[in-house]
């Protein structure tokens, strides 16, 4: 029988003939190493997002609706170029929603900010 040693560590694996790692810590470490760089970039993704929907809530506070200026959303650190998803309205209006958090251009530098309802 071939004595196969763990990949993350190099120790001997008992157990069954497929099995890989001496145990579920070098399972994670190696698994961790191999996902860090294909995680990286949406972990950064994911925190602009979170940035923009604190951003629109903020902005939103208690109201339904708001209007506010684009200046003003840069500042706050809105970044227009990442959204989750688009929603058009019946008047062929498109907005840009953050998760439940949207924002629609109405010219003038300025912006209508929604919540929808879930």
């Amino acid at each position: 029988m071939e004595e196969k040693c763990c990949v993350w560590c190099g120790q001997f694996v008992k157990g069954r003939s497929d099995k890989r790692f001496c145990d579920d810590g070098c399972r994670n470490a190696y698994n961790n190493k191999m996902n860090r760089v294909s995680n990286q970039y949406v972990r950064e993704v994911n925190n602009i997002l979170k940035k923009n929907r604190n951003v629109l809530l903020t902005v939103l506070g208690e109201e339904k609706t708001t209007r506010i200026s684009g200046d003003h959303l840069l500042r706050e650190g809105l970044d227009f170029n990442f959204f989750t998803n688009l929603l058009e309205n019946g008047k062929g209006q498109t907005y840009s929603f953050v998760y439940e958090y949207g924002y629609l251009p109405l010219g003038n530098e300025l912006f209508l900010i929604v919540k929808r309802g879930v």
